[in-house]
């Protein structure tokens, strides 16, 4: 049988319609607002689609109306939705963002306790053709979601594994959807465990680990059975560390910066991308730290991140790594 239509990248997790305050100050204060779509796992999976991977999305929403929004907006972005389920008994999430004016990280608030996406289950699973999936990218917002949903999670992880392909991690830390400290790091620490590249920011790995450094965090990752650990260190860069080799790659300055939500998630599109396109790790550094560079510069989540030209367009104009 034939796997050339299906996805070669996988994602899952829960996508929200984001309303954007258009004006500065207190989300109580503000009378309008711009609507999208928000989500980390579904940033990363428009702007792996937007450098022309086949990129599919496992996912439940609302048989509502932004629910049907969300659909329609990720199929434009070029996702492939056929794991995307309508869920008739429960609503689609909600996220609202205030406005910052001085480049700060904006107040957020969700509805999304009981949302369409918490009911998320290995069920849902069951129509993937995990031998044609290349390589899967996960955060850790889907197993803080409700116990399936984490049942999903390590499911989807043991599935790919089984099947060869590489995996991707990025903790993304929501503390206030889990119901302990103790289970969030244990539950995530298990799965970047059983991941090839674990991609934590450094204050996240601090928190995960109990461990102050870089290099410590990245090692107490290794140790476990990663085989590549790459921690983000905000706009001083990235740095990199696997049983081979370690070293730091610099950031990229930034004359303004307009919103900071998603930055993360653009340094993974870059990471993911440019291991997958086989570029070295050094170069998939850049990468990342430019994307996530690109990102902070735009208002919204996922608006910034490029298509292939642009950024073909954008690294010709760095210097040779060599």
């Amino acid at each position: 049988m034939s796997h050339a239509d299906n996805p070669e990248i996988l994602t899952f997790g829960e996508a929200m319609t984001l309303f954007v305050a258009e004006t500065p100050g207190e989300l109580a204060d503000v009378e309008h607002f711009a609507r999208g779509i928000a989500g980390a796992d579904t940033n990363v999976a428009i702007g792996l689609a937007r450098l022309g991977f086949h990129v599919g999305w496992l996912s439940r929403v609302g048989d509502d109306s932004f629910g049907h929004y969300i659909r329609r907006t990720l199929e434009h972005e070029g996702l492939d939705c056929r794991h995307l389920r309508r869920d008739p008994e429960h609503s689609t999430g909600l996220v609202f963002k205030a406005r910052s004016e001085d480049g700060s990280d904006p107040h957020v608030e969700y509805v999304r306790r009981g949302s369409a996406a918490s009911h998320l289950s290995p069920a849902d699973a069951d129509a993937v053709d995990f031998a044609a999936v290349r390589h899967l990218h996960a955060t850790g917002i889907p197993p803080a979601l409700s116990s399936s949903a984490r049942a999903l999670a390590e499911h989807m992880f043991e599935q790919a594994r089984k099947a060869g392909a590489s995996i991707s991690f990025d903790p993304n830390l929501r503390p206030s959807l889990w119901s302990s400290e103790e289970q969030m790091r244990d539950t995530l620490n298990a799965l970047a465990a059983s991941a090839d590249w674990v991609l934590p920011g450094l204050a996240e790995g601090r928190r995960l680990t109990g461990l102050e450094s870089a290099h410590d965090i990245a090692g107490f990752y290794l140790e476990r059975g990663a085989k590549a650990v790459i921690i983000k260190l905000g706009p001083e860069g990235s740095y990199y560390r696997s049983h081979a080799e370690s070293f730091t790659v610099e950031g990229f300055k930034v004359a303004r910066v307009i919103d900071t939500v998603g930055a993360g998630d653009g340094f993974a599109v870059g990471v993911v991308s440019a291991l997958l396109d086989g570029l070295s790790p050094r170069a998939a550094l850049r990468r990342g730290n430019l994307i996530g560079a690109e990102a902070v510069q735009v208002l919204g989540d996922m608006e910034g991140l490029p298509h292939r030209e642009r950024l073909q367009a954008l690294e010709s104009e760095l210097p040779d790594l060599n």
